[in-house]
């Protein structure tokens, strides 16, 4: 596949109008959906602006590469837009934005599209060929300039690759190698590579790029490559295969200094100035540089680690159960045989064994993954141990969510323990040393762990269960806002695990009371979009109304992220807005002590709630309420 099947004349913008970022963005999602690349405006829009928030897709010298790639793109395009007068983008380097490549890759965009969106990605780190496109007035200018890049490409490729095959190579010249990745894997990735190439060619260096992009692991650095360089560059915005590169002389930077700082990075590499790389963690002063983020980042990191690995669990798991009281209530159970609802009919009795089967893995898995991420796979089964001891002693979701940090702190002790081990024993650590002796400390720590988080769990416990009246419509009106604060940001998150943690203990009764509120008041952001687009027509722009009507559907689908646009557009007003309204809706369902048996689902599992018309009026009324007095305080859009 050529640049120009995806470079479509009818969708380039030869005379941007807006100059602001989020108009500019607008401006080309709309074009984008004028000429029927993408499906759904919102679903699209957010995936961009989810990117923007990682970092800006400004990179400066004159140039943005805003992407995405979801469902709502029909067909792979990148839309080319030309500003006059220049786009305030937040770009990289400060200054105006003055050319645009919005790429649209498909959910499943397969080798050729991605291959193709690499090489347009590379020609736009040429001075030369960006100087032509900005004197470029037509679509058919614009087209003919790629068609003769790429032919020069194709050239300088089949050039590269006959020397690669040379079998003589001169040592005398420094040698590094360098991984570029960034989180989509469509644009950086790729201008990454080639201006780290353009450059070291220019300062007399040789240099092997391992690129981590869409169409998976590309030019991969072999153990020759890696014990032969003098240096490795790691430019990168997601995690890549580290641990091989021990010992070694290491610059962990993001992936646009490896398009920006170029010359820096390779300088930096050659006179080996770069701090030496530990796969083990350690926390020398040469290894401060590899450091992920803050103490906080980091505990968040992990713990959303075991959050997510544990969710298929709890939610597969959950229904199955919620189920199997459903198929008892359908047949019929003697009144003296409650105690055995869900288990009673011999089909329900079926669903029930399943579900408990997955519900089971709930706290071992969070544990084990926590673990995981704090100490790589030797965490996973001290963790996943952790997790099972905590069930078993009772301790609970608070219990295991220590018990996988401490699984995870104890391998971090052991691999600094055993690093001095001799090499002969290197083998056997990983599959006898760090699972036994993790196993030994973190089994007994927990024995002592579990006595207070059982009390605790226990005084929990029974604080939800005899919850009615004042004290469940606090918990609700509390939970329920916390969901609408950053719309899946950590208090989102916060409230949601706490609902899930819950269902536990409670199934048995007939749901959780708390996940019925996280799970409320996660639904009315959304919907309160379509409320406020509804009823204030004219404070919102023709796209912003189409969104409106993707909100509902998110919303009923109980996806918070669906109000995420508007709430980064215009914070001051939307979100307080949010909050009221899921705050009530939260309040409102603790009040009537309404419960739910599964940890997600929306109106899919309205079936699990104990009063189901009553639910749907309380969400109705958070979101009305929240719609209005977002849709009062915004200003007209003329404004």
């Amino acid at each position: 596949m050529k640049i120009n099947d995806l470079l479509v004349k009818d969708a380039m913008i030869m005379d941007l109008q807006a100059t602001e970022k989020r108009p500019a963005i607008d401006e080309m999602v709309q074009k984008l959906y004028d000429t029927g690349r993408i499906t759904d405006i919102a679903q699209f829009k957010e995936g961009i602006l989810n990117r923007e928030a990682q970092t800006s897709t400004g990179l400066g010298d004159g140039i943005a590469m805003p992407h995405a790639k979801n469902s709502a793109v029909k067909e792979a395009t990148v839309l080319f837009a030309k500003s006059k007068n220049g786009v305030n983008y937040e770009s990289l380097d400060g200054q105006p934005t003055y050319l645009f490549f919005m790429i649209a890759a498909p959910e499943g965009a397969n080798d050729t599209h991605l291959q193709a969106l690499a090489a347009l990605s590379r020609q736009l780190i040429n001075p030369d060929f960006v100087a032509k496109l900005k004197q470029a007035s037509t679509p058919e200018e614009v087209q003919s300039l790629f068609a003769e890049a790429e032919k020069t490409r194709e050239e300088e490729e089949k050039a590269e690759a006959e020397a690669e095959t040379a079998p003589v190579k001169d040592e005398s010249r420094p040698y590094v190698v360098a991984v570029t990745a960034c989180p989509t894997g469509i644009a950086h990735t790729y201008m990454a590579e080639d201006a780290l190439k353009k450059k070291a060619k220019e300062l007399g260096i040789d240099i092997k790029v391992e690129t981590n992009g869409s169409e998976g692991i590309k030019h991969r650095l072999t153990a020759e490559d890696i014990q032969r360089a003098t240096a490795v560059i790691v430019a990168a915005d997601k995690k890549v295969e580290m641990n091989r590169f021990d010992g070694k002389k290491l610059l962990n930077r993001p992936v646009s200094d490896g398009i920006r700082k170029t010359e820096e990075l390779l300088n930096l590499a050659v006179e080996g100035k770069a701090p030496v790389y530990h796969a083990e963690g350690t926390d020398t002063a040469e290894t401060k540089e590899e450091a992920k983020g803050s103490v906080g980042q980091e505990i968040y990191k992990n713990l959303m680690n075991g959050v997510s690995h544990m969710l298929p669990f709890v939610i597969a798991g959950g229904i199955m159960i919620a189920l199997s009281f459903m198929i008892d209530q359908f047949i019929g159970v003697p009144s003296d045989q409650l105690s055995k609802l869900g288990n009673y009919n011999t089909v329900a009795s079926h669903f029930n064994q399943i579900g408990g089967a997955a519900f089971g893995f709930m706290l071992p898995v969070l544990a084990g993954f926590i673990a995981s991420s704090i100490a790589d796979r030797p965490g996973l089964i001290v963790g996943f141990a952790a997790g099972a001891l905590a069930n078993t002693g009772g301790a609970g979701f608070l219990g295991a969510l220590i018990g996988g940090f401490l699984a995870g702190y104890v391998i971090v002790f052991l691999k600094k323990l055993f690093k001095r081990l001799p090499k002969s024993l290197e083998g056997i650590k990983t599959i006898l040393f760090y699972p036994f002796f993790g196993l030994l400390i973190t089994g007994f720590l927990m024995l002592i762990v579990n006595v207070p988080m059982k009390i605790i769990n226990d005084g929990l416990n029974g604080f939800l269960s005899g919850m009615s009246g004042t004290n469940a419509a606090l918990l609700g009106v509390l939970l329920g806002g916390m969901m609408a604060v950053d719309l899946g940001g950590p208090v989102n998150k916060a409230a949601y695990v706490f609902g899930t943690g819950t269902l536990a203990s409670t199934v048995a009764s007939g749901g959780s009371v708390v996940m019925a509120s996280v799970m409320a008041g996660g639904m009315v952001p959304p919907l309160a979009i379509f409320v406020a687009t509804r009823l204030f027509k004219k404070k919102f722009d023709k796209s912003q109304v189409d969104a409106g009507l993707t909100n509902i559907v998110m919303g009923l689908s109980f996806v918070s992220e669906g109000a995420i646009p508007f709430a980064a557009a215009d914070p001051l007003r939307a979100i307080p807005s949010f909050i009221v309204g899921s705050a009530l809706a939260g309040g409102l369902v603790g009040a009537f002590e309404i419960k739910l048996l599964a940890p997600h689902g929306g109106i899919f599992v309205i079936p699990l709630v104990s009063q189901p018309i009553l639910y749907l009026v309380f969400i109705l009324i958070g979101s009305v309420v929240s719609g209005v007095i977002y849709g009062l305080l915004k200003k007209d859009i003329a404004k």
